[in-house]
């Protein structure tokens, strides 16, 4: 659905008694996953609300509802009463600036925290064997100073994790910023009242009391432990933030693709305007080497159109009168004046945007797990940290509150649940953006999880693995003629036809560098038979067999033959006389794509099975089938019947895809598992797939299902790790065996290996 231009709405009418409506916000104060849910189920119970879908990762929200039923201010006010904000979304280039101001406020952020931290990490590594070489001024050792250097990273740099604690507190839940607020507090709180309950007071007793005879502080202070955590964990999401922002880069990419100015021409006049001022119909100018500002439509000029940003093919496409452009395409070698026919947010450019953004926004069905594990995670670790100091305090430790508070830290750190929420997001922002640079567009994360379980392909003929439109594949003649003054000879006949046959011959013959320099004498168009005209003052027939039957013109016997095994081939065959007598005959057929076998080839490869559906005669259905390696073909089939075909498929388990590009594939594509347009697809076969692929070429459905199958594996190798982590990490830090800051390092560090990891999707190659 795409959002409309004024308040970011959009309506769809659903086959229920509803029409529905999508609000498009934008959501901040997010800090995991238990965020992300508790928005989530938080906004499912209001009246109307039929699904919610909000992204840690993009710090988004989409909200489907009953038309009438909510405003957008009424879901803006439950997310401000959840502790979070949340308004409208801007536009890309707003949230892309937002996003950049957000990443540099976090860069200075850690780095002032870092600034802060590191004496009390100086002071503090002098505490093991193994550095006490290393030299530490002795007003480090001086607890009010440590006091006053820890409090700011604390409470200020620190008030975030605060902030979203209280939050979670008051709407009775629990998420990262609750573990980190209890481990921090715990340490400073604790290192407080060590300093508060000291015998001897006064900054010279502390300086007195700060260094012993050996160098060390009497008083075990743990400032550095809280101060260091803040400061790793804000380094940790200064990170995510770089690595994400790479994730979005596609995004930005495409919208700079487009031209700021465009030159039209009003009341006689050629003036330049911003890009976005074009309105429909205008007819803009675009001069050699520049890029076209709008899709339209070529009315006057011609030249070659670079259009690989659009659909990835390096190859530039010829354009002449008639032809479609569309925005932020390469004009290559040739004045061209095209008329507007789509503008702002109706151009192909901003409907990739807005399907690109769509699909990194959405959650595939395996995030459930992730998001089920967030929910109950962190009251689970609480309590193991509860647990873990108890037992510290009354049997290993006995009476240390010291040790036992150290080993509770450590379990609440390491144990925070980043990386298992940003797992599948992550992937999912990653793979679709790649998959977008490709020209696959997967319309949301759902579906870019399906595509790699596909067990079989049905493929429409005409026009996804075949041209769709009939071309002059063949031209045979008899001793007397040459096959050029043949052609000559046809095409006066074809060319005031209107018959689509007609005018693919017509193109051919034009194709092969033949002037078709006269308009026929006479002409006499009879319909199931063919044609009759008179050009070089010869009498032409064009048709049938029973066209030249008719007329009396004998047919070779070695004629009969070449045309049979043509129409064998599921050609259609017409032949031709001049002044009754046989001078040959040529054949059209719609013929397969280039790389529609190769593509067959790569899908059976990978233990696809593909079929073959058409509404096409048996006949044509099994030749061009064999062209490309398919066999099974099912023909004659109705629209309806093909959903059905699709139907019966699935009910035997097989998890199918449909690909298509004509109004009547629209059915099927919409009852299929997954279903993929092609990119000459009419405005139905679009709007009922959930992949558009750009390009006509079939290669691009193995591609899809690739992309589909790595990014999958990415996102469980995410969740195994995430997983992994604290299976290992819970344990070894409940032992006393890995120090707070440690622990603290170790889950910032966890989760950027899992953003990174996601943008090696980035670098896949197909």
């Amino acid at each position: 659905m795409d959002p409309l231009s004024n308040n970011h709405y959009s309506t769809n009418d659903k086959l229920t008694d509803h029409t529905y409506q999508q609000a498009n916000l934008k959501i901040t104060g997010m800090s995991c996953a238990a965020c992300s849910a508790r928005i989530e189920k938080g906004l499912s119970k209001l009246p109307g609300v039929k699904r919610v879908n909000v992204n840690l990762t993009l710090e988004s929200g989409q909200v489907e509802f009953v038309s009438g039923a909510l405003q957008a201010s009424d879901l803006i006010h439950q997310i401000r009463q959840f502790g979070y904000e949340a308004y409208i979304q801007t536009t890309d280039e707003e949230s892309l600036v937002l996003r950049e101001r957000e990443l540099q406020r976090k860069k200075w952020k850690w780095i002032l925290s870092a600034i802060l931290s590191f004496p009390l990490l100086w002071s503090m590594v002098s505490h093991f064997s193994f550095t006490s070489g290393i030299g530490v001024p002795d007003v480090l050792f001086i607890p009010i100073v440590q006091w006053l250097l820890a409090t700011p990273v604390q409470f200020y740099f620190g008030a975030t994790f605060y902030k979203g604690a209280c939050k979670a507190l008051k709407n009775r839940s629990a998420n990262m910023d609750v573990l980190v607020a209890l481990g921090t507090s715990s340490a400073y709180f604790y290192s407080v009242y060590l300093i508060l309950m000291t015998s001897t007071g006064g900054v010279l007793g502390h300086i007195h009391q700060a260094v012993d005879g050996a160098g060390q502080a009497p008083l075990q202070l743990y400032f550095e432990t809280s101060a260091v955590l803040i400061t790793l964990i804000l380094f940790g999401k200064w990170l995510e933030a770089l690595a994400r922002g790479r994730a979005v880069r596609s995004i930005r990419s495409l919208m700079q693709l487009a031209p700021q100015t465009a030159r039209v021409v009003r009341n006689g006049k050629i003036i330049e305007i911003p890009s976005e001022h074009v309105h429909t119909n205008d007819l803009v100018l675009v001069k050699p080497g520049e890029k076209i500002p709008v899709d339209g439509i070529v009315e006057e000029g011609a030249s070659s159109v670079d259009e690989s940003m659009l659909t990835g093919e390096s190859l530039p496409v010829d354009k002449k009168l008639g032809d479609t452009v569309a925005g932020a395409t390469l004009n290559i070698n040739g004045r061209l004046v095209i008329r507007a026919t789509q503008v702002g947010a109706d151009s192909a450019l901003a409907r990739i945007i807005h399907i690109v953004e769509q699909a990194q926004g959405s959650k595939a069905p395996i995030q459930r797990v992730a998001d089920t594990l967030s929910g109950i995670f962190v009251p689970v670790v609480i309590s193991l940290a509860a647990i873990t100091f108890l037992f510290s305090l009354l049997f290993e430790s006995t009476g240390s509150l010291s040790t036992a508070l150290e080993k509770a830290i450590a379990v609440l750190v390491i144990a925070c649940p980043c990386a298992l929420g940003l797992a599948t997001p992550t992937s999912i922002m990653a793979g679709s953006g790649r998959a977008a640079e490709f020209g696959i567009l997967f319309k949301g994360g759902e579906h870019l999880e399906n595509a790699g379980y596909i067990q079989t392909v049905i493929l429409d003929k005409t026009g996804t693995v075949t041209h769709g439109k009939p071309m002059l594949t063949d031209v045979i003649t008899s001793q007397d003629w040459s096959s050029n003054e043949m052609l000559k000879r046809v095409g006066i006949a074809e060319l005031s036809s209107e018959h689509p046959i007609a005018q693919a011959i017509t193109e051919g013959i034009e194709d092969r560098g033949i002037k078709i320099l006269l308009k026929p004498e006479r002409f006499e168009n009879m319909p199931g038979y063919g044609v009759r005209a008179r050009g070089y003052s010869q009498d032409i027939l064009v048709g049938t067999r029973r066209l030249l039957t008719d007329a009396k013109v004998r047919i070779p016997a070695e004629a009969g033959v070449q045309m049979s095994e043509l129409e064998g081939q599921g050609k259609t065959v017409l032949l031709v006389a001049i002044n009754n007598q046989w001078a040959g005959m040529v054949a059209v057929a719609d013929t397969v794509k280039e790389t529609s076998a190769q593509a067959v080839s790569r899908l059976q490869a990978m233990g696809i099975e593909v079929v073959l559906m058409t509404g096409d005669n048996e006949r044509t259905a099994l030749a061009v089938a064999s062209q490309v390696g398919i066999s099974k073909v099912t023909a004659n089939v109705l629209p309806e019947e093909k959903a059905a075909e699709v139907k019966r498929l699935q009910q035997l388990g097989h998890q199918v895809a449909m690909v298509g590009d004509g109004i009547n594939d629209g059915p099927a594509l919409a009852v299929s598992d997954v279903g993929i347009s092609v990119g000459t697809s009419t405005g139905i076969a679009a709007e009922a797939a959930e992949v558009i692929l750009m390009r006509g070429d079939l290669n691009q459905v193995a591609d899809a299902i690739q992309l589909s199958k790595s990014t999958m594996r990415n996102i469980k190798q995410n969740l195994f790790w995430a997983l992994a982590y604290n299976v290992v990490g819970i344990p070894i830090a409940a032992m006393g065996l890995l120090a707070p800051w440690l622990a603290g390092a170790a889950m910032a560090f966890s989760s950027v290996s899992v953003v990174l990891n996601s943008l090696r999707l980035q670098k896949l190659k197909l």
